[in-house]
Parts: C-alpha cells; structure tokens; sequence
C-alpha cells in the first residue's frame, strides 16, 4: 500500500487539529496503513491538499475539493468516533 496523506484541519491548525492526527495516527498505526499526515488552518487548506487521500476537519470546509473529506467532529465530541474512526480506515484502504 502507497503511503496516504491524510491533511487535518481545524480553526487555528493547533488544538484540536492535533487531537484528531493524534487519534488518526493510532488508527493507521493499528490497521498497518503506511500515512503522512499533516495539520492546518482551515483557511490554508488549499495549499495543503495537492495530492492528498483524505481530509479530515473539525470544522466547515469554505471550499469544495476533489478529495475525500471527513467531518472529524466526532473525534472532538466522542459521538460517533468509532464509526468515524471506521470510515476514515476504509477511504485509507481504497
């Protein structure tokens, strides 16, 4: 398997931004998934995104991209986190 890069964005690119590649980290850790992963500012996703697999954001996305996205809300709230945690494995896994 290629290695992914997955992009994580959230308000400031700091606090919860890395809550969530922390959390992505151990997922692609546990299921062997070989991932690059990268934390932004939700307004500096543009220049984040060329070549991405995936991304995963606590927050509204401005723009409209050709990559998968995620809403990682859940890994914040802890509703719904293990089925978020499941469908970022898959879209890791394609």
């Amino acid at each position: 398997m290629n290695k992914k890069k997955i992009v994580i964005a959230c308000g400031t690119g700091i606090a919860t931004s890395t809550v969530v590649a922390d959390k992505i980290a151990d997922l692609c850790k546990r299921e062997g998934i070989d991932a690059l992963i990268s934390q932004c500012k939700v307004t500096e996703l543009g220049s984040y995104v060329d070549g991405a697999d995936l991304i995963v954001s606590t927050t509204i996305l401005g723009n409209k991209y050709d990559v998968p996205t995620i809403n990682g809300l859940p890994f914040i709230t802890g509703i719904g986190e293990e089925e978020t945690l499941k469908k970022v494995a898959e879209e890791l896994k394609k």
